[in-house]
């Protein structure tokens, strides 16, 4: 439930701040961890200025545990520019695959916020991401989780 609430206030934010001008950072490669459900390991690199891809590859500990694999298309939203700090909303698009006793497959719709630091190569970003399982069946689901990655120079 308190995901739920937690992705109908990113939902809001992102809706007040789509009509801001899109400029992020658009460069450079990121990697570090996400913790939540699942946990593991997280990737981003920049594909054009407000465009990037990311992935995971992580561990979730639900039931009996299971190893997920996921990436996504990610669209970024700037809002007022910051004098010391920069944040943007994003949405997104991409997959995961879950590796356990009955494999499944599936869609995922990422909606998120991130915070870069005025001068250190980090991001910091929180998600809710609904998602559509499509294999073996169609079922709704939800991950979400909080992270940090640096920035390669």
């Amino acid at each position: 439930m308190k995901l739920v609430n937690f992705g109908c206030i990113l939902a809001g934010v992102f809706l007040v701040m789509v009509s801001v001008k899109c400029v992020a950072q658009d460069k450079g490669f990121g990697l570090g961890v996400i913790l939540g459900e699942p946990t593991g390991v997280s990737g981003k690199s920049w594909v054009s200025q407000k465009n990037a891809v990311d992935g995971g590859l992580a561990w979730s500990f639900r039931g009996s545990g299971s190893f997920h694999i996921h990436a996504d298309y990610l669209w970024h939203f700037i809002g007022v520019p910051q004098a010391t700090e920069r944040f943007s909303v994003y949405i997104g698009v991409g997959g995961r695959i879950i590796a356990h006793d009955e494999s499944v497959i599936g869609a995922r719709f990422p909606v998120g916020l991130v915070w870069w630091p005025k001068g250190a190569p980090i991001d910091v970003f929180v998600e809710f991401v609904p998602i559509l399982d499509l294999a073996p069946a169609s079922e709704l689901d939800a991950n979400g989780g909080i992270g940090v990655r640096y920035f390669f120079p």
